[in-house]
């Protein structure tokens, strides 16, 4: 790619979407704008027009309905401009998992993970043949942490994580690099939308901040970038440990503290 490649953004209308609008238009790059809202999509690209002279072209979408989907897969796949793809897009739900109706699970689902993983699927083939370019998926650490009670989303969350790393390993080699971006507490609006006042949480991060500090975890080609963390070597650790069990997986019978009852 000699020029700047395109960004495609999700969930670009508002948060940290917009930031990364923001921050990729500063650097240079058109941009692909994909959110919900046409108004908010059409006033921030006339906004980085202005402020720094890129050109963003609009889908007015909704992931979680299959033609809308279909249409930003399209165009993941067709248009070679489009060089990093950030899989922002994403809701959590109010309630616990006994007050949450299974529809609203299902839809949390379908945009949380389909939906980011059909984007994925639908780049990776033409980054990868080109032997450059990037994806940065939204996940949370929330997924690292069942404690924190979020079940369904936290679970939506570990599975971006996952399909990340196996992601950064897979294409990796082939030139395209895959970031997993994990914020914690974030001041957007999926709080409002989940029930929840984000003006009465404390250690609240701003997108601002967010979206510098994962900037920079990208410059530095992170596989897995998680701002809020202080100590990074407390990831490390944490990874380490799970490596250092691969080998003992590959058992041909049950482990002797199985093998009794009791």
């Amino acid at each position: 790619m000699t020029k700047k490649p395109s960004v495609l953004i999700t969930g670009a209308s508002s948060g940290i979407g917009t930031v990364y609008a923001e921050r990729f238009a500063a650097r240079g790059h058109d941009l692909v704008l994909v959110a919900r809202d046409d108004a908010r999509l059409k006033a921030l690209a006339e906004r980085l027009a202005r402020d720094h002279g890129v050109a963003s072209d609009i889908i007015k979408a909704d992931l979680t309905v299959p033609a809308d989907l279909a249409v930003v897969e399209a165009r993941l796949k067709d248009d070679a401009r489009i060089g990093v793809l950030v899989n922002n897009a994403g809701a959590a739900l109010p309630g616990s998992f006994l007050t949450q109706s299974a529809d609203d699970v299902a839809s949390l689902i379908s945009l949380n993970v389909t939906s980011l993983t059909r984007l994925a699927s639908a780049v990776a083939p033409r980054l990868a043949k080109a032997g450059e370019g990037a994806i940065i998926n939204i996940a949370s650490v929330v997924g690292l942490a069942p404690e924190l009670g979020l079940t369904v989303y936290g679970a939506t969350k570990a599975f971006v994580l996952y399909l990340s790393q196996g992601l950064q390993l897979e294409l990796g080699p082939k030139g395209v690099y895959v970031q997993a971006v994990l914020p914690a507490a974030t001041r957007t609006e999926i709080w409002e939308r989940s029930g929840r006042d984000v003006n009465t949480m404390s250690g609240v991060m701003d997108t601002q901040e967010l979206v510098d500090a994962a900037l920079v975890g990208f410059d530095r080609r992170e596989a897995i970038t998680i701002p809020p963390l202080p100590d990074a070597d407390q990831w490390t650790a944490l990874n380490s440990a799970r490596q250092a069990m691969l080998p003992n997986f590959g058992q041909e019978h049950a482990a002797e503290r199985y093998r009794k009852a009791g």
